[in-house]
């Protein structure tokens, strides 16, 4: 009997580690993808300026794009790699960009193909994890793009504040 006791007690400690190493995350739906795209068409829109607009999920998946009429094709990818460059580095692309001008080191990061160190794309964040990106391209330059996406983040309060 003491025996029993003491392998249960063994197993309570063994199970109890295997619980605590799995981790609640909240997930980037459909619709939250959708409503982010069409608030950053909208503040560019607002300003006259035509866009595409990329939302990546946590895992790099692509949730929702949009494009604006006449909008050259080009965009689209570059909305895409905006997204995955501020999910990947979990920074804002406009300072990676900046960072990237600065620093020697950093410059290396224009190496990789994937990435693309342009400003208007954004990591997502809700209650401090990361939940995916945004990616805007074609607003006419790089401050224009990343106020659009800015502009998308603001509009989804259970989102934190873009930085």
């Amino acid at each position: 009997m003491k025996h029993l006791v003491l392998a249960a007690g063994i197993l309570g400690l063994l199970a109890g580690p295997a619980q605590a190493q799995l981790q609640t995350v909240s997930d980037l739906s459909l619709n939250a993808a959708q409503k982010l795209s069409g608030a950053a068409m909208a503040a560019c829109q607002l300003k006259g300026r035509q866009i595409v607009v990329t939302v990546l999920d946590r895992g790099g998946n692509i949730v929702s794009v949009q494009r604006a009429d006449g909008v050259g094709p080009h965009n689209t990818e570059a909305s895409r790699r905006k997204a995955y460059t501020a999910l990947s580095t979990r920074t804002d692309t406009q300072t990676l960009a900046t960072n990237a001008r600065a620093n020697p080191d950093a410059a290396n990061l224009t190496t990789l193909p994937e990435l693309l160190l342009l400003g208007g794309g954004l990591p997502l964040m809700a209650k401090g994890q990361i939940v995916g990106a945004i990616g805007v391209a074609g607003g006419g330059g790089a401050l224009h793009d990343r106020a659009c996406a800015q502009a998308a983040i603001a509009a989804m309060p259970e989102l934190d504040p873009a930085i």
